[in-house]
């Protein structure tokens, strides 16, 4: 399962490196058309996709201890979405070895060996 999570998460980094290298190469952000930003499906996918980093972020506020590492990491999951949490899901998958267990990747370090 460790290395089924590191694989798909690569692709994700990577996917979304590559599809934001290239938007940006496009059109840049700010340049976004007031037709679109005004959209009604526009708005609702902009509210899922950060309701969707905030879920994301209450399982990164449990298995980091610091207060400074959970605030570093709200940060760049709202600035930067799916490539700053696919970064943090790849910092915990490659801290375990292969033969890790769901129960280690999901749970604080401290109660993964505990349990």
């Amino acid at each position: 399962m460790i290395w089924f999570l590191r694989i798909a998460f690569s692709v994700v980094l990577v996917s979304m490196l590559t599809v934001t290298s290239w938007a940006s190469l496009q059109l840049s952000i700010m340049r976004i058309p007031h037709e679109v930003i005004v959209n009604p499906w526009f708005i609702a996918t902009l509210f899922d996709c950060y309701f969707g980093f905030l879920t994301f972020y209450v399982w990164v506020a449990y298995k980091e201890n610091s207060p400074v590492a959970r605030l570093s990491w709200l940060a760049a999951i709202l600035l930067l979405g799916n490539i700053a949490m696919s970064v943090y899901v790849l910092v915990v998958v490659f801290r375990l070895p292969a033969d890790a267990t769901m129960k280690q990747v999901l749970l604080r370090r401290e109660m993964a060996v505990t349990k």
